[in-house]
């Protein structure tokens, strides 16, 4: 395969590699390949900004080589679509996490993902009970998502921030965690922590 992009010491060159099925996101990606000699057996993956680095042990051989970086590019591509499941699988999973932690009487006529709420992890608008989630959860932890979308759907019974509406998201068992996970992610950033506008009927998780 022909190299393309500068050579860096210590590491194979810049690979742009064709597309994989259901893959999203751009038409390709960049593939680095580093060999250490203090591997053995073990190949990691991970993303270096737009570039999946594939760490390989120095000894491995070109069939090798090919092997691995393809089961590395697929099972990270798989990762991604999990964590960033479609308008439509956002939607199953609210439906299923308003069946499991609120006896299902949360049902929104739509969920979404939206690119426009920088404020705002989650809003609900009553009035239609529409949800949308900002696309910048997209990449986090699903377990984190759920939080939001659980929040967002306990607006749709309680439609402030009382007692009686965080009963209803305390009883998804992770909601302190997803919490802390955001205002940490938010402080690293910069971000705003606790954005709610108040707006009725429009409900919002800042």
């Amino acid at each position: 395969m022909a190299a393309q992009g500068a050579q860096t010491a210590g590491a194979d060159p810049v690979l742009p590699r064709a597309p994989r099925a259901g893959a999203q996101g751009a038409s390709h990606e960049a593939v680095e390949v580093r060999r250490s000699a203090r591997r053995r057996r073990t190949v990691t993956a991970f993303r270096d900004g737009g570039t999946l680095v594939v760490c390989i042990p120095a000894g491995f051989s070109g069939a090798q080589e090919r092997l691995w970086v393809d089961r590395m590019v697929t099972r990270l591509q798989a990762q991604d679509q999990r964590r960033r499941p479609s308008d439509e699988a956002l939607a199953r999973r609210a439906a299923e996490l308003s069946a499991r932690y609120l006896a299902g009487r949360a049902r929104p006529s739509s969920v979404r993902w939206v690119a426009n709420q920088t404020t705002r992890w989650g809003s609900t608008t009553t009035a239609d009970g529409s949800i949308r989630l900002s696309d910048r959860l997209q990449g986090m932890p699903s377990w984190v998502v759920d939080y939001v979308l659980v929040h967002e759907l306990a607006h749709l019974l309680e439609h402030g921030h009382g007692e009686a509406f965080w009963e209803l998201v305390d009883a998804y068992p992770r909601t302190e965690r997803a919490r802390g996970y955001l205002e940490g992610f938010a402080t690293a950033r910069d971000l705003p922590l606790d954005v709610d506008d108040g707006a009725d009927p429009a409900s919002s998780l800042g």
